[in-house]
């Protein structure tokens, strides 16, 4: 039977195969599937600016390389300010790997962003200590501030008590948890890596967060967790990308200087 899928994929791989002409074609289609999602994320984008700003009213501190500073003090000039939430709890001794994984990624372009009227920040509740000894391990040249003592990560919603915890009054990613019953394989092996139990490395959470200021008054823009992260762990868009895209059975990725 000349021609037919079974014969295409006989020839050394399981996948299908094709001749240069079959590949345009269906190049092409998807070309159009992809235009069509560009289209899609540009209108999301816009509709992100759209939302309403939130008046910030809480006199946060954070503790960075040169001292203390409050949250309009993080802007360095700008009008926008963009926040990593890294987890790296009090009680880590090294931060999160997926973090470190999405760092990997942002540590190189957060110069263009700070010189378009953007400031960047990574801010996690380690004190400030651990935080700069675990940048200086992996090699990142991105401002981290720690926000250790503050409420910002609790009312950012990347950061729960135990007592939250063990209640389920942990409210992540727009939605309610139940009481804590245990952590998945990935938490557990990310706990060791990060030094801590399970239950305290899911205590602290990850997330991005948006902020302006106009006229001396800071504001809330945007915030996204979990999934939401997705498209700014440039890793994944990579993988995306490949011939057997993500092609994960598990937990595979680790902080880059322990492969």
């Amino acid at each position: 039977m000349k021609g037919t899928r079974r014969e295409k994929r006989s020839a050394g791989t399981k996948h299908r195969t094709g001749t240069r002409k079959e590949w345009l074609a269906a190049r092409l289609e998807l070309l159009k599937a992809e235009k069509e999602l560009t289209r899609r994320s540009d209108e999301l984008a816009k509709r992100r600016q759209e939302l309403p700003w939130v008046k910030i009213d809480k006199n946060y501190r954070f503790e960075t390389d040169e001292g203390s500073a409050s949250l309009p003090d993080l802007f360095r000039g700008r009008s926008q300010l963009l926040v990593y939430h890294f987890m790296f709890g009090p009680d880590y001794t090294a931060g999160c790997p997926s973090c470190s994984a999405i760092a990997d990624g942002y540590n190189g372009f957060t110069v263009h962003l700070v010189n378009h009227d953007v400031m960047f920040w990574t801010i996690s509740r380690a004190p400030l200590a651990k935080l700069q000894d675990y940048k200086r391990r992996m090699g990142w040249t991105f401002p981290w501030a720690s926000s250790f003592g503050s409420d910002f990560n609790s009312d950012f919603s990347v950061g729960f008590t135990e007592e939250q915890q063990r209640k389920g009054d942990i409210q992540y990613n727009y939605e309610q948890e139940g009481p804590w019953k245990g952590a998945g394989e990935g938490a557990v092996t990310f706990a060791a890596m990060s030094g801590t139990d399970p239950a305290a490395y899911t205590r602290e959470r990850p997330g991005m967060s948006a902020f302006a200021l106009a006229d001396g008054v800071v504001y809330h823009a945007y915030s996204t967790y979990a999934r939401g992260l997705d498209g700014l762990w440039g890793m994944y868009q990579w993988l995306d990308r490949a011939p057997k895209g993500r092609n994960e059975t598990g937990v595979w990725w680790r902080r880059h200087d322990e492969y």
